[in-house]
This record gives structure tokens, C-alpha cells and sequence, in this order.
């Protein structure tokens, strides 16, 4: 692993992001959407409009190069104006063939969206330390790079060059990143976990320690010299901010490397053991027994029948399977 949390369980969740659609309107107008079954983004590239999700108590005003993430199943509608009736997202785009489409004389707005994949099982990383709804507006300090992001996602969806859905899925997957760094911005407002630990320049250097050795045997003491703090202090605010003390946090980290090294390797038990920083494979046992509830060997083979056998793979259907959702809600979802 690298001494970048970010980055690791970025990559340990699967995370994909897909450009799959967009529409422009003028005049009134107004589109309800059903809740996504993934993480929905989508932004104002031309215009402005409201945003209307469902329970929260106000709609949002977007304005151009506005960007919004939903991470829960939610519906929403945009509209040119609050007071407009919504028409339904599936009589514009189900079965068209298509994932763009027009709403009057298309002057007045355009607007681009998509979705995050995640695995269904270690994607809970991230979704379970995200709130159910950001907006980054224009304004606000990534402005910068997501106003040439956005350029280049209708640039390419509008040229239709060679590789222009690579190129889509790349620029789509670095706008979602720049959503996260925004959001890092906000730590005050977020989530305990440790994406709130890692926004947090006293806490991240002791995160990083862990994530870039995670077999080391740390004990407080380093990682609290690491922070510049003493050992009493650090430990108040990494659990006030990671939502678990630090040892705590090692060895779930340590047990979801673990879980993963059991799934798509076959490397030994007792190897992986030694890997993780335990002294023994009885004792890693013991250790992934009692936090996952199975041993090693009984979480290896029933994720080799899938996900849905493995009894340790809790709450998975919150998170669609890549394969679950329909072409056509997907253009829907993407519109």
C-alpha cells in the first residue's frame, strides 16, 4: 500500500466514474429523476437551474459550473424554476436509445451527469464516511479545474473522436476526485471516519504511517511523535475524528487488506499473516475471526461461491452489483 489513505481505499473501493449523459432545455422546464442506484454526479455547463432532492427541506440554485454528488438513493428534480410541474425522467430518456436529449429550444441550459461504480462490498469505505449530499459550487476554490474538466467532458462527448469514452470515463473520474478534495475542505461538517481524520493536517500524518506500513507493529507513542502530540491528546482527537481510537483503526484497516488478499489471491494464510504484522497464523485467525466473525479460511471459500453466499459480506445490498441496474435506467441516471 501507499502512505496516501486517498488514494488506497479509492482503489480498494473499485471506484469508476462514467460520463453517461446530459440533456438542454429552454424555457420553462422541469425533469424529476428516480433515486440512482449508484452515486450520481452531475453539473451546469451552461445556465442555471434548481435542485430539489428528496428530504431536504429546500431546493439548491446551481449556478454554471456548479457540481453536485448524491451517495444515496434519493430522487431529485432540476427545473429552471421551483414552481414548474416535473416531468418523468423515463418518458424523456427510457427506451430512446439515447442518453442525451433536448427540452424546448435547448438555449437557456445544458447540463452533463453520470455515475460512480463501487464495489458492492468494500465500496462501504467510502460511502459510509460521505454525506448523502454535496454541492461544490463554482465559486468555491476548485473552480478552476472543474471548469476546464467540464469543458473537456462536453468537448469530447460533442467532437465523437477516437476514444472519446476513455477519455470521458478519465476526466469523469478526476472530476469526482476534485469533488472529494473539495469536500475535504469542509472537515468541520463531515462525517467521523477517516476521511474526516485525513482532512485534518494534526491527525493525516499518523494516518498516512499506517496506510503506507500496515504490517509495522505502531504503538501510540510513534504515532502520536508523528502528530507532534502527546499520547492522551492524539488519542482524543484521532477517535473524535476517525470515529475509533488509532490501534482500533489499524486493525480494521489491516483486516480489509486481509479480507481482500482472501478474496482475489491465493496467497497462504500463514503468509499474509506475516504480511499484516502478526506474529503467528493462529493469531491473525483469531483476530479476523473475531472482527469479521469467520475464520480465514471459511471467508476464502465462500467468497469463491460470490458475494451474495459469503455470510461476512454484511449489508451488500445497499450497493447495486455493476452488472444489477438496467440500460435504461442507467440513461436515466446519467441524464
Amino acid at each position: 500500500m501507499s502512505a496516501d489513505p486517498f488514494a488506497d481505499i479509492l482503489k480498494f473501493a473499485n471506484a469508476e466514474s462514467l460520463v453517461t449523459g446530459g440533456f438542454t432545455a429552454g424555457g420553462p422546464w422541469a425533469i424529476r429523476f428516480p433515486a440512482p442506484d449508484k452515486i450520481k454526479f452531475f453539473a451546469v455547463v451552461k445556465g442555471h437551474c434548481w435542485v430539489s432532492i428528496e428530504g431536504e427541506a429546500e431546493p439548491v440554485h446551481f449556478e454554471t459550473g456548479d457540481v453536485g454528488l448524491l451517495t444515496v438513493r434519493r430522487s431529485f428534480v432540476l427545473a429552471s424554476a421551483p414552481d414548474v410541474e416535473p416531468i418523468d425522467a423515463m418518458e424523456l430518456f427510457s427506451g430512446a436509445g439515447r442518453s442525451t436529449t433536448q427540452l424546448g429550444d435547448g438555449q437557456d441550459f445544458a447540463h452533463i451527469g453520470g455515475h460512480v461504480l463501487l464495489d458492492p462490498i468494500s465500496g462501504r469505505l467510502l460511502t459510509d464516511v460521505l454525506p448523502a449530499w454535496i454541492h461544490v459550487p463554482a465559486a468555491s476554490p476548485q473552480a478552476t479545474a472543474f471548469r476546464w474538466l467540464l469543458g473537456q467532458l462536453v468537448d469530447e462527448r460533442d467532437a465523437n473522436l477516437p476514444g472519446a469514452q476513455l477519455a470521458s470515463a478519465q476526466l469523469a473520474q478526476l472530476l469526482f476526485i476534485q469533488i472529494l478534495r473539495a469536500h475535504l475542505q469542509t472537515s468541520d461538517l463531515m462525517l467521523a471516519g477517516w476521511l474526516r481524520a485525513l482532512a485534518d493536517p494534526r491527525i493525516a500524518p499518523a494516518l498516512r504511517l499506517m496506510h503506507g506500513e500496515p504490517g509495522r507493529s505502531w504503538h501510540l507513542d510513534d504515532l502520536a511523535k508523528a502528530c507532534a502530540m502527546s499520547r492522551t491528546s492524539f488519542a482524543y482527537h484521532f477517535r473524535a475524528r476517525a470515529g475509533v481510537p488509532p490501534l482500533t483503526y489499524l486493525a480494521e484497516w489491516r483486516m480489509r487488506l486481509a479480507e481482500r488478499a482472501l478474496r482475489e489471491e491465493e496467497t497462504p494464510v500463514a503468509a499474509i499473516a506475516r504480511s499484516l504484522g502478526y506474529t503467528s497464523e493462529s493469531a491473525f485467525s483469531n483476530a479476523f475471526k473475531r472482527m469479521t466473525g469467520n475464520s480465514p479460511q471459511k471467508f476464502r471459500n465462500a467468497s469463491q461461491k460470490g458475494p451474495r453466499e459469503n455470510p461476512s459480506f454484511r449489508s451488500q445490498d445497499t450497493y447495486a452489483m455493476r452488472t444489477a441496474s438496467s440500460p435504461a435506467n442507467d440513461l436515466v441516471e446519467g441524464a
